[in-house]
């Protein structure tokens, strides 16, 4: 299934994870943190040293495996407008404190955040 997912990994497959390009490395994290089919994952800046055409597919299927499975996905991302495009809630942390929260989409819908943390 994963090799579906990212094809450049089944071409590779015969490389240790070492001799991966960054992208790559970061690619076969994820797939390997999914495969057992965890109830919960905690998946930090899973964008990292991605090309953002693999970006979008990414999080499109972090939606798809939490409405399919039930997966509970912590994403820790900088994209602030990506991450809430799949999220259920939403936190800004301040110095290691939560400072907003609240559903994804009135995160995404309040002005004062919006030009704050999501640059618009």
């Amino acid at each position: 299934k994963w090799y579906e997912v990212y094809p450049v990994l089944k071409n590779r497959r015969n490389q240790t994870a070492g001799s991966l390009s960054g992208g790559e490395q970061q690619m076969l994290a994820v797939a390997r943190a999914l495969m057992s089919r965890p109830r919960m994952v905690l998946l930090d800046e899973p964008s990292l040293g991605l090309a953002p055409f693999l970006v979008q597919d990414l999080f499109q299927r972090f939606g798809e495996l939490n409405t399919e499975s039930g997966t509970t996905l912590l994403v820790v991302e900088q994209n602030a407008q990506l991450a809430l495009g799949i999220a259920h809630r939403g936190y800004v942390l301040e110095a290691g404190q939560i400072a907003i929260q609240g559903t994804a989409d009135e995160l995404m819908h309040d002005d004062a955040i919006r030009r704050a943390y999501l640059g618009v």
